[in-house]
């Protein structure tokens, strides 16, 4: 993989670094030659991607964490003296948010609150680059896709919380100059994510993994849910252009927000989701059940990321489900290859 000029030697810390997305940028950004420090919680799932593709190794330092725990998050923060945070850590399920909401507020807004403090009172850092989600903006009954300049809300606490996050980050760019603490704060709401290595509960693909796994029915809560589809890679590519864009001597704007959606024919229902991902892998029994409320339709237009940063998916859905098959086919046929398999995919992705 080409190495990226302003990535090569950069000093990135990742929060939320043993998660599924952490693990795979922390191999990326190992890739272009950044040194990659993490901070986060030991991995929720067993199986772990962080684990099973042997993340270790990509890293310089790795401190285990919560983000409630601001004292320990400032000491790392300020040990590592690092370039750019890259800020993952989230608890990121909508389910959980019902059976967790002060976990969930806890993490998702104050920790934000935290991330950004501990980046602001170290002099090192020139940028922070927060991952919320397309679930900020509040429910449109026409169903249009979002902007960035949308109206924000949740109705859910996952959403409520990350929705809450953003008003704590434009807070803090508001702020900079009354500090004279020169640091831009680039923000991406990514549409629904998948591919190899994620085990959390309550998400369709890791279901339908599970499902194949133990012999037994798929249980869908949404058949006619339309969501946003894509995969983990290409989100990996929108946060790389946005840690360049943070590290950029030549950028003086305290950051903006960003739309991360794939093409309109990739935003589909679940049934439908289901349907192309037995054709790449297997079918599965179907178990549909009623679940507590969600958006029923959710689309990004991303328009402003494709003309001011040249971010486009690369991965069609169909290309995209492929992948992830492969993936989670070694996972039951030949784990101890799932290392390679990883740093293999992305490094035919590219940079």
């Amino acid at each position: 993989m080409t190495k990226s000029s302003r990535l090569d030697g950069a000093r990135i810390l990742i929060t939320g670094h043993t998660g599924f997305t952490g693990s795979w940028m922390a191999l990326k950004l190992a890739a272009l030659g950044a040194e990659i420090h993490g901070f986060a919680l030991a991995p929720d799932t067993k199986p772990a991607l962080f684990d099973l593709a042997d993340i270790w190794s990509a890293l310089k330092s790795h401190t285990l964490g919560d983000l409630a725990d601001y004292s320990l998050l400032l000491d790392t923060v300020q040990r590592v003296a690092p370039d750019a945070i890259l800020h993952l850590a989230a608890q990121p399920l909508v389910l959980t948010g019902y059976a967790q909401p002060i976990r969930t507020f806890l993490t998702n807004t104050q920790g934000t609150a935290h991330v950004l403090e501990a980046a602001r009172l170290t002099p090192s850092v020139r940028g922070v680059v927060a991952i919320t989600t397309d679930k900020v903006y509040m429910p449109d009954p026409k169903a249009l896709p979002f902007s960035e300049a949308s109206r924000l809300g949740g109705k859910d606490h996952y959403s409520a919380s990350k929705a809450a996050a953003e008003l704590i980050i434009e807070g803090y760019r508001h702020s900079l100059s009354v500090w004279n603490r020169p640091m831009r704060i680039e923000v991406a709401r990514g549409g629904n994510i998948f591919g190899g290595g994620d085990f959390a509960p309550h998400r369709i693909i890791p279901d339908f993994y599970r499902a194949v796994q133990s012999g037994t029915a798929l249980k869908l809560r949404k058949p006619e849910a339309k969501r946003p589809w894509q995969h983990v890679l290409d989100l990996c590519e929108a946060y790389r252009l946005l840690l360049e864009r943070v590290l950029n001597p030549d950028e003086k704007a305290t950051g903006d927000n960003w739309n991360f959606g794939p093409e309109p024919q990739a935003s589909i229902k679940v049934i439908d989701l289901i349907k192309r991902l037995e054709a790449v892998w297997q079918p599965v029994p179907l178990d549909i059940e009623t679940g507590p409320p969600e958006t029923l339709n959710l689309a990004l237009n991303s328009q402003k990321a494709r003309s001011q940063l040249g971010w486009q998916p690369r991965l069609t859905l169909d290309e995209a489900l492929k992948l992830s098959a492969e993936w989670y086919r070694a996972a039951l046929e030949r784990p101890d290859q799932l290392a390679t398999l990883t740093r293999q995919q992305i490094e035919a992705y590219g940079a």
